[in-house]
């Protein structure tokens, strides 16, 4: 399915919309323990950026939700600095929807690897992730990351990935 805007089309560069499981961020009433979650992607062609979206298949209540886009090395594992920020205010009424993070007009380049973290401190949020095995990735093209405010280095799986679309303009 394509979305349009007024201005011109987008369509997702790259994307991964199967979920048969859920990761979760944020927290539960009366935990300290904040879970975040993200996703690493290869870009395969260069574009414009104009939304990262995710699908939202819990929220427990009304919350802003961050993602922040960043470059990634995939050999060290390490996160570059932030190149933007979108918030989100979510409801109980986005579950089970694609939720559109804007950022627009970020130029991606072309083999580039990037990646995305989501984090709320306000309820708990669970989002579409896709479930694999060493045999059979969900996503060959990136990682699925979670972390906590305990264990910021978190932890990366390739076979995990989070239900997402990379959207630029055509």
């Amino acid at each position: 399915m394509e979305t349009t805007h007024v201005n011109a089309p987008f369509k997702p560069l790259v994307q991964q919309s199967k979920h048969n499981t859920t990761s979760w961020i944020g927290h539960r009433h009366g935990e300290t323990n904040e879970l975040i979650s993200g996703q690493t992607f290869t870009c395969p062609a260069a574009g414009s950026l104009d939304c990262i979206e995710i699908f939202s298949v819990y929220v427990n209540k009304k919350m802003p939700v961050d993602l922040t886009l960043y470059p990634f090395d995939t050999d060290n594992k390490i996160w570059g600095t932030a190149l933007a920020t979108a918030t989100v205010e979510f409801s109980a009424a986005d579950t089970g929807k694609w939720i559109a993070f804007p950022l627009k007009g970020l130029k991606l380049d072309k083999g580039r690897v990037y990646g995305f973290k989501l984090h709320t401190d306000e309820g708990l949020l669970g989002i579409g992730e896709a479930a694999g095995c060493a045999d059979q990735l969900p996503y060959a093209g990136g990682m699925e990351w979670a972390a906590d405010n305990k264990n910021q280095a978190g932890k990366y799986f390739s076979y995990l990935s989070l239900a997402f679309k990379i959207d630029v303009r055509a």
